[in-house]
């Protein structure tokens, strides 16, 4: 065998070696791939992460799901704080009103975002959620020993420190959400009321987020305590009530005998009811045999002022 044609067999064999070589390694490395997809698609699904993120946590904890998931957590948290410093200027006025009732208590709460686009955001909302709940059950802790009306209005200061799953405060889940969604956040304000057995709490939303079911949001909220009313009709009732409250915004209560004072009138009983403009909110609590205690209005967005008119 002359010398050209064995260097000539050797290099062929050696080019199928390394053909075959790379084309088993990308058969390899497809299925590999295959797993990494799977398990990225669901590390993104159960965090929201994006997938560059979720792929970075795999590489660095060789696909192991729970130690990513930990470690995205943990960097979020980080990063949510380093973003919410940055973004601390930055104004928030927008957001949503969300509103729980239960069965003799009710919350109210505003968060506010930069834009209309993230507070749509289901992570958003679930904020909102967050805030609502953790806000009532500190009402109810607090709460425990006491019978009659009890009413309570917490600022965003005293509302960021409340608890949350795990030992974190809302302050944490307010960070950890600006730092998925990249918007200056804030938690302004919640009340909430709990009222005796023969007391009423009706509430209205308005400008609605759609799909939502355990808590009402929207632009606008309304809680009204009242007491009376027909059987069988109170949470249409309760609903009118807040109807009104949010479209005519009253500032005080009155009396049931005021009389109205024009169109500028703010006190609620005296003003012409929104329902039925041939009666005032008195003449109509009247035929109800109903009458209110007590209402409280938000309106996402408005300022100190706004809120003392």
């Amino acid at each position: 065998m002359s010398l050209p044609f064995l260097f000539r067999r050797i290099t062929r064999d050696v080019s199928k070696v390394s053909i075959c070589q790379h084309v088993q390694s990308l058969h390899t490395g497809c299925q590999l791939l295959a797993v990494d997809k799977a398990v990225l698609m669901k590390l993104r699904k159960n965090t929201g992460y994006t997938f560059i993120n979720c792929k970075k946590a795999l590489e660095k904890f060789d696909n192991d799901i729970a130690q990513a998931e930990s470690w995205l957590h943990d960097q979020a948290q980080k990063e949510g704080w380093s973003k919410a410093n940055k973004l601390e200027g930055r104004k928030a006025k927008e957001g949503l009103i969300g509103l729980f009732i239960g069965d003799s208590a009710a919350v109210m709460v505003e968060v506010n975002c930069e834009t209309d686009f993230v507070a749509r955001n289901e992570k958003f909302q679930q904020l909102v959620k967050d805030v609502a709940f953790a806000t009532l059950a500190h009402h109810q802790t607090k709460t425990q020993s006491r019978t009659g009306y009890v009413k309570s209005i917490l600022a965003g200061e005293d509302l960021c420190k409340l608890s949350v799953a795990e030992g974190a405060t809302l302050a944490d889940r307010v960070a950890l959400t600006i730092g998925r969604l990249g918007e200056n956040m804030s938690v302004k304000r919640a009340v909430t009321v709990g009222v005796p057995a023969e007391w009423h709490i009706g509430s209205y939303v308005h400008g609605g987020v759609s799909g939502q079911t355990e808590v009402a949001m929207g632009r606008y909220g309304a809680l009204v305590v009242f007491k009376g009313g027909k059987e069988g009709e109170l949470d249409v009732l309760g609903r009118k009530l807040g109807q009104h409250v949010v479209g005519e915004a009253p500032v005080a209560m009155g009396n049931m005998d005021d009389l109205p004072c024009g169109e500028s009138e703010t006190r609620l009983l005296p003003q012409t009811f929104l329902g039925d403009p041939s009666r005032t909110v008195a003449q109509f609590l009247r035929g109800q045999q109903a009458r209110v205690l007590d209402f409280v209005r938000f309106q996402c967005g408005e300022t100190a002022n706004e809120e003392a008119k």
